[in-house]
C-alpha cells in the first residue's frame, strides 16, 4: 500500500464468496445469439452472494478494449445484476466483453456474440467451487463489466473477508509459520483500511463503480492466485476484527519498512489530517539496538542521481508548484532545509542558476525519481556526496537512506521482526497504532 486514497480510475473488479443455490422454479433455457450458448430465461441466479459480510468492489482495469473472460466451472453472464440472462457457460470457454459507443456485448469464438446492450454485465460462477476468470486470473465472487469512455471497466465484487485473502499475501509477502502474528496484524490492519472505504450497507453503490483499486494506490490485490493456506488461517482467526480508537473503526495505513521510526501523515501526504493513533513511534529492538525492520532488504539504501536526473527533478518540482512548461535550470546545490519530528526530510532546497526551488516532504519522493521512473524509497535520507563540474553545477548526487515506503502506521517488516521476537498480533498493533484496541466493527 502506498497511498491512503485512490488517485483515479484504473478499472477492474474483485470477486465475492459464492454460496449454495436456493430452491428455485424450473428453468426454461433458451439459446442465445452466441452459437451453442444457453441462457436462463427466468433470470434466476445460479448462485447467491452471502449478504452477511461487507461487499467490496475492487477495480482491476478501466481501459481495456475487450475484457477476456472465462471460468473454472459452470458460470453465467447477466445484464444489470440478473434482470436479463445473456450467457451460460460450462467453464473453459474463452469469451470477451466488448464495448462500442457505450454499449457492451459478449463475444465468443468466430462471429458468435450477443446483441449490444447497455450493461453492466455480471459474470458469476454457478457452483461454490468455481471461479470466474479475467485475463487468466481466478477471482472469487462476481466480475462486473461496465462501458466507459476509454474502454471496459472490470470490477471484482466480493466479501471483504475473501478480498483479504488476495491482499495479505501480497502486502506482507511472508509464508512462514513463525510470522503468524505479523500475518494476523496485517489482516486486522488491512480489514480496518477496507472497512473505512466499504460501507456496511452493500446496497450503496459508489458513484465511481468501485471502492478500491487493486494496486499500491490502495492495497495490492491478486485474487485467488495470490492465496496461501497459512495466510488464510491468519485471516480466518481474526475474522471481523478491526482497529478501533475512541469507539470508532480507524483508517490503518501501513508501509514496507520504516527505517527505525514511523512517520506522521503530514510527513507523507498533501493535506493529510493528523490522527492521535498515527503519531511517530520508535521501532528499535532493545535486544539488538537495531530496527526491527532490519530484516528488510530495502531498509538501507543508496541512490545515485545524475546531472540530467537532477535537472529533471527541478522541472518536476516546478510543475508540482503549478509552473507551466518550466525552463531547465542547472543545479548548483541541494540542501535539506527542514526535518520532520520523525527525522525525515521535511523540505529540500535546490539551488539553481534561476533561483532556489523548495520541495516539501509530500513531493520529495516523486520529484527524486530514478532513471526508470520509480519514486524514491523514502524521505528518511541524507545527502551523502555531491559531484561538481568545472562551472560549479552539480554533476551527480548520492543519497543514503533508511526505510521503504511512506513510513506511516504499521511497519510491515517491523511487524515480522516483532513476531519473530515473540510478540503477538495485538501487541504489534498497539505499538504501531498507539491508543487503539482490537475489536469488532459496529
Amino acid at each position: 500500500m502506498e497511498r491512503r486514497t485512490a488517485l483515479g480510475v484504473i478499472g477492474v473488479m474483485a470477486a465475492g464468496l459464492v454460496t449454495g443455490v436456493a430452491c428455485a422454479p424450473r428453468r426454461r433455457l433458451v439459446t442465445s445469439a452466441a452459437r451453442g450458448v444457453v441462457a436462463d430465461s427466468s433470470g434466476a441466479l445460479f448462485g447467491r452472494l452471502d449478504g452477511i459480510d461487507r461487499m467490496a468492489r475492487i477495480a482491476l482495469s478501466s481501459t481495456v478494449d475487450a475484457a477476456p473472460l472465462s471460468a473454472t466451472a459452470r458460470f453465467r453472464i447477466d445484464e444489470q445484476g440478473g434482470r436479463q440472462a445473456l450467457v451460460r457457460g460450462t467453464g473453459g470457454e474463452q469469451w470477451r466483453i466488448e464495448q462500442r459507443r457505450g454499449l457492451l456485448r459478449v463475444a465468443g469464438e468466430g462471429d458468435d456474440a450477443t446483441p449490444w446492450r447497455q450493461g453492466p454485465f455480471v459474470a458469476r460462477p454457478a457452483a461454490t467451487d468455481g471461479f470466474v476468470q479475467y485475463a487468466g486470473k481466478r477471482y472469487r465472487g462476481e466480475l462486473w463489466f461496465t462501458a466507459t469512455e476509454s474502454g471496459v471497466m472490470v470490477v471484482n465484487r466480493l466479501p471483504v473477508e475473501d478480498y483479504l485473502r488476495g491482499v495479505v499475501p501480497l502486502e506482507l509477502g511472508t509464508r512462514q509459520g513463525i510470522d503468524r502474528a505479523a500475518l494476523e496484524a496485517q489482516a486486522v490492519a488491512a480489514r480496518s483500511y477496507s472497512y473505512i472505504r466499504v460501507p456496511s450497507n452493500s446496497a450503496i453503490e459508489p458513484a465511481s463503480g468501485w471502492h478500491m483499486v487493486a494496486t499500491v494506490t490502495n492495497q495490492v490485490y491478486g485474487g485467488v492466485e495470490a492465496e496461501h493456506p497459512l495466510v488464510n488461517q491468519a485471516i480466518d482467526s481474526t475474522t471481523g476484527l478491526v482497529l478501533r480508537y475512541a469507539g470508532l473503526t480507524v483508517d490503518a495505513p501501513y508501509c514496507s519498512s520504516c527505517g527505525g521510526r514511523t512517520a506522521s501523515p503530514r510527513d507523507a501526504w498533501r493535506d493529510a489530517r493528523e490522527e492521535p493513533y498515527l503519531q511517530p513511534v520508535d521501532d528499535m529492538d532493545p535486544a539488538t539496538g537495531r530496527p526491527f525492520c532490519d530484516l528488510s532488504p530495502r531498509n538501507h539504501w543508496t541512490e545515485e542521481l545524475s546531472e540530467g536526473q537532477l535537472t529533471e527533478a527541478v522541472r518536476r518540482a516546478l510543475e508540482a508548484q503549478g509552473a507551466q512548461r518550466p525552463q531547465t535550470s542547472a543545479v548548483r546545490g541541494i540542501t535539506v532545509a527542514e526535518r520532520t519530528t520523525s527525522g525525515r526530510v521535511g523540505a529540500l532546497v535546490f539551488r539553481t542558476d534561476r533561483g532556489d526551488v523548495t520541495v516539501r516532504a509530500r513531493d520529495v519522493r516523486a520529484v527524486l525519481r530514478d532513471a526508470r521512473g520509480a519514486i524514491l524509497s523514502s524521505t528518511y535520507f541524507s545527502v551523502e556526496r555531491e559531484a561538481r563540474g568545472g562551472g560549479g553545477q552539480l554533476t551527480g548526487l548520492t543519497l543514503r537512506g533508511n526505510g521503504n515506503g511512506h513510513g506511516v502506521g504499521m511497519c510491515q517488516w517491523g511487524a515480522i521482526g516483532r513476531a519473530r521476537a515473540g510478540q503477538d498480533a495485538r501487541t504489534i498493533l498497539r505499538h504501531y497504532y498507539p491508543g487503539t484496541v482490537v475489536g469488532f466493527a459496529d
